[in-house]
């Protein structure tokens, strides 16, 4: 079996092999590890873990993000940590009677930053972590991946993210996410209005829920559970689409996450899983 060091290299260029929004490109501006990083910021959580997600599409949210955040949320609970999904409506709206939600909304600065510094106080997180929400850019605003101005129906995880005493990590597959401030100049090649908040670790890779599966195959990895084995994408597509999400390239109410099948998820999921050299036995047990 490989070091850490590198299953967690062979796990940043499988995330990026794609290169659908030039992230490959960026990747040298990273210090290789950094999932093996952030995966241990959360291996030791076993209080609150806060999971910002939620990209706004049009009057709605977009499939990818909560994928990945739910995925997430199952594993930190079952290593005894409490997860608690921190997004605006509609997402809010649609997850909190299923799980654990603190709604965030659209409002001035000063309104932002108490809302923000009374959840971080209410809360006490061990980790804040953000899957594909929308950063600020320079001028304070928000921007999609078509450089449209979303700012009007986008709350901000950004207050989170600054005035957290613990520590943070970013998700983010195409330059305008939280997270998107650690390679900002790198950014500068790419067509994108990009985002400028910092984090403590940042995960590049090709759709933001896969970034989470990264994590996820460490914490299997390490607490000797094949935590892959109840995720499955199209399922829980399935339950977001039933909610209203809709792809965020085609703008569709899809089983689909960045234009691409559930099966895509699916396959990365499987190359993680020999990453990590997880194999399913004949008896059901597992094998590390």
């Amino acid at each position: 079996m490989p070091n850490e060091a590198t299953i967690s290299k062979q796990i940043e260029d499988l995330l990026v092999a794609r290169n659908l929004r030039g992230m490959q490109t960026i990747q040298p501006e990273l210090e290789s590890g950094y999932y093996l990083r952030a995966a241990r910021m959360l291996n030791r959580c076993r209080g609150h873990v806060l999971i910002g997600t939620g990209f706004p599409v049009v009057d709605t949210f977009e499939t990818d993000g909560p994928v990945g955040a739910i995925a997430l949320y199952k594993v930190l609970e079952a290593i005894g940590a409490t997860p608690v999904i921190v997004c605006g409506p509609p997402v809010s709206q649609a997850l909190m009677s299923d799980y654990r939600v603190h709604e965030i909304r659209v409002g001035e600065h000063k309104e932002r930053t108490l809302e923000a510094f009374q959840a971080l106080y209410q809360y006490n997180p061990e980790a804040v972590i953000s899957i594909e929400r929308p950063g600020q850019a320079e001028d304070g605003r928000y921007y999609n991946m078509r450089g449209e101005n979303i700012s009007d129906r986008t709350a901000c995880f950004d207050t989170f993210i600054l005035n957290a005493k613990c520590p943070t990590i970013g998700i983010g597959d195409g330059g305008n996410e939280i997270g998107m401030g650690n390679v900002k100049d790198a950014l500068k090649t790419l067509d994108i209005k990009a985002s400028v908040t910092e984090v403590d670790e940042l995960l590049i890779t090709d759709v933001s829920n896969w970034g989470a599966y990264g994590i996820i195959a460490f914490l299997s990895f390490w607490n000797h559970r094949d935590f892959f084995a109840d995720i499955q994408p199209l399922e829980i597509l399935r339950y977001l689409s039933k909610l209203g999400s809709v792809d965020g390239v085609t703008r569709e109410n899809e089983l689909t996450e960045d234009g691409l099948p559930a099966s895509e998820g699916q396959s990365v999921i499987n190359e993680l899983r020999q990453i990590i050299g997880l194999v399913k036995e004949l008896s059901g047990g597992i094998s590390l």
